[in-house]
């Protein structure tokens, strides 16, 4: 009897220690905080007459012991990355430029990562008015192949941004030619999508010209699609 009772205690123990924990967990994305969102940044460190020195800040992510910042010029599309175990990071970026900026959330026993949203903000310099943002692609995202409509059309979907909240049009230049020039369509500030006429087989280009109504105007780059 004594010798069963030592058996199933064994057989017990056996079974709550091999128990599966599952995998880690994932880490989160994380909120950002500072530079605001669509905001002109008038907080940083001179560091000479074409730069400052920028501290970006977001709030603690659940599941994460290291974090990269990502920051983009716009103008250039050239990022700077990086890394940190705290909730801010210091860079030098230029005056007067607009940027975006987003945090990745990593943890050291999982293979996934978790990115935060992505925030534009202008670095302030001398300008007293600013250009709107360059528009952000939504859809067709560049490169993909998407399948056309009952009537021949894709439609072509972008946000636009502009920290002095003055954007007048958008105008949408779409060709099979990079980079296209023909225009299609103007939209006001509050349209911002447009359907385009497409053929199977066929990669099509299209940008998008941003016109706040002090003249100013920003330009998104070339993206481009194939049709199925």
């Amino acid at each position: 009897m004594i010798r069963n009772i030592i058996r199933l205690s064994i057989l017990a123990l056996l079974v709550s220690c091999g128990g599966d924990d599952g995998p880690p967990p994932a880490p989160e994305g994380a909120a950002l905080v500072f530079p605001e969102k669509n905001s002109e940044c008038t907080t940083g460190a001179d560091i000479n007459q074409t730069s400052t020195q920028v501290t970006f800040r977001w709030m603690v992510s659940n599941n994460t012991d290291r974090y990269t910042l990502t920051v983009v010029n716009l103008e250039t599309n050239v990022p700077q990355n990086i890394s940190t175990t705290s909730t801010s990071a210091s860079l030098t970026i230029s005056k007067g430029k607009p940027y975006s900026w987003s945090v990745t959330s990593r943890n050291s026993t999982s293979d996934q990562v978790a990115t935060s949203e992505t925030w534009l903000f202008y670095n302030a310099g001398s300008e007293t008015t600013y250009a709107p943002f360059p528009a952000q692609i939504v859809n067709p995202t560049s490169g993909s192949t998407v399948q056309k409509d009952i009537a021949n059309e894709v439609y072509l979907e972008w946000s636009g941004a502009d920290v002095d909240n003055d954007i007048d049009s958008f105008e949408v230049f779409f060709s099979e030619v990079n980079p296209p020039s023909t225009s299609v369509g103007i939209t006001n500030s509050t349209t911002m999508e447009l359907p385009v006429g497409v053929e199977s087989g066929t990669v099509y280009y299209w940008r998008v010209l941003t016109t706040d109504l002090e003249g100013n105007t920003s330009d998104s780059g070339v993206f481009d699609f194939k049709v199925f």
